[in-house]
């Protein structure tokens, strides 16, 4: 067995935890600073600002969905050599998704910079709030291959089992932004223009902070030849293409989410955007969750252990309820601090305190979701992520927001999300825990039997 292959032995829950609180603080680290960011542009004292940035953010997020994409693609391929004993394939497959990153997120940022103003108009922005998303996001967009080079870097790390170097990755990037932030926005009066140049630099930081302890302590890049480079092509293309798509769902269904909140004024999406910069920040470890049990469960997937490959599964969604349930209580207890933070009143207010009280629940069906997803991607099924991830924000999202808008104002458009995640959370763990019992059948397939797969999942012993 490699050294390097750290996840086949050893407690799951135990490796999952770790894995996904060093992944969480270092995400945190950057959400933390675009928290922060929002805090910042809060006291400016003007609207319009916050809602140039819930209309950015939304964009921001469709970018960032490909650099996603790719680092899946990395982490899983690297995983599934790591634990199969083949360290050099590991290293020449980590070299070039870097390399097709770098190209297809160079014309994918492209694409988004010249059609900036219709992307930004499709949400709803207008007038000025139109004129500040625009120039906010044109000093970010060319950035995003440096950025993808941090998260496919990122991904490489957590496939060697490296969380805590993983970690530093993002730590670095969110220290070199907020040393910035206040000096850029306050001290040289640049506002919005100076928040955007810190996460430039920031991004710079994540990139050189991720390749230097691949190169100093994991055997560094094999570089492909052209050969290579054909024949790795499909294999990586069948994860990143796939991933890409189920990425892109999110920030799609956000934006169509965006575009009816701001049916109900720029208070309402100011809101909204407060509630999405702490989104992040308070379930910054389930969003990590997925990045951490992908490794886990590519590592053991390689070497056909698929007892630890359905007992990672069950132990993602125990952590994910503790951790849910935790992080629910404190919003719940912090919601009138949290409110005075920023300063809300009316609207705002109304749907920062639905989040921090019955919404944050329901973001254990979210964390079911993530889970389900990384077992699909790194046991070969990408595409079912895809469609799961696009019924999820389509018409998991479009009839629940328009039905519970019209019943319920703009409390009733966060509602509407959460409700359609309910349901999708739930359909992906059932095709989890199909796909896991087909693989271990040797791919032969055969009739699921739902109750009592469901109760060996969550009996059986590691």
């Amino acid at each position: 067995m490699s050294e390097q292959a750290k996840f086949l032995e050893g407690s799951l829950l135990k490796h999952i935890t770790v894995m996904s609180l060093t992944s969480s603080i270092g995400l945190m680290a950057v959400f933390l600073v675009d928290f922060v960011d929002m805090i910042f542009i809060s006291m400016l004292g003007k609207a319009e600002l916050a809602a140039a940035i819930g209309y950015a953010g939304a964009i921001l997020f469709f970018t960032s969905s490909f650099g996603i994409g790719m680092s899946i693609a990395a982490g899983a391929l690297v995983a599934r050599a790591l634990g199969a004993g083949n360290p050099e394939m590991a290293r020449r497959r980590a070299a070039t998704v870097l390399l097709y990153g770098v190209i297809f997120g160079g014309l994918f940022s492209a694409a988004v910079w010249f059609n900036l103003a219709p992307l930004a108009q499709l949400m709803g922005a207008s007038g000025e709030t139109l004129a500040l998303s625009v120039g906010y996001l044109q000093i970010i967009i060319p950035s995003l291959p440096i950025l993808l080079v941090g998260m496919v870097g990122s991904a490489i790390l957590r496939a060697h089992g490296a969380a805590q170097r993983a970690m530093w990755v993002t730590i670095i990037g969110g220290v070199v932004n907020a040393i910035l932030d206040p000096i850029l926005i306050f001290g040289l009066g640049l506002e919005l223009t100076g928040a955007a140049l810190a996460s430039v630099a920031a991004r710079i930081a994540i990139g050189v902070a991720a390749l230097y302890p691949i190169l100093r302590h994991y055997g560094g890049l094999s570089m492909p030849t052209a050969q290579d480079l054909r024949g790795d092509l499909p294999v990586i293309l069948s994860l990143a293409f796939p991933a890409i798509l189920t990425q892109l769902a999110t920030p799609i269904g956000q934006a169509y989410v965006t575009r009816a909140m701001a049916e109900f004024g720029e208070e309402a999406v100011a809101g909204m955007a407060i509630i999405s910069r702490l989104t992040p920040v308070a379930f910054g470890t389930i969003f990590a969750l997925s990045g951490a049990i992908g490794p886990i469960m590519g590592q053991n997937f390689g070497a056909r252990n698929f007892d630890r490959v359905r007992g990672a599964y069950r132990d993602g969604l125990i952590f994910t309820g503790a951790v849910v349930a935790l992080i629910s209580l404190i919003l719940f207890l912090l919601r009138g601090p949290i409110g005075a933070l920023f300063q809300v009143e009316g609207i705002s207010q109304e749907l920062l305190y639905l989040f921090c009280g019955p919404l944050a629940l329901l973001w254990f069906f979210n964390g079911m979701l993530f889970v389900s997803n990384a077992s699909f991607n790194n046991l070969g099924h990408p595409f079912y992520s895809t469609w799961i991830n696009w019924g999820r924000h389509t018409i998991g999202t479009i009839p629940f927001v328009i039905v519970f808008a019209w019943w319920f104002g703009a409390a009733g458009v966060l509602i509407g999300q959460a409700v359609g995640g309910v349901l999708f959370g739930l359909a992906s763990a059932w095709m989890a825990i199909r796909v896991i019992n087909r693989k271990e059948d040797t791919g032969k397939t055969r009739p699921f039997a739902g109750h009592t797969r469901m109760m060996q999942l969550f009996h059986l012993r590691r």
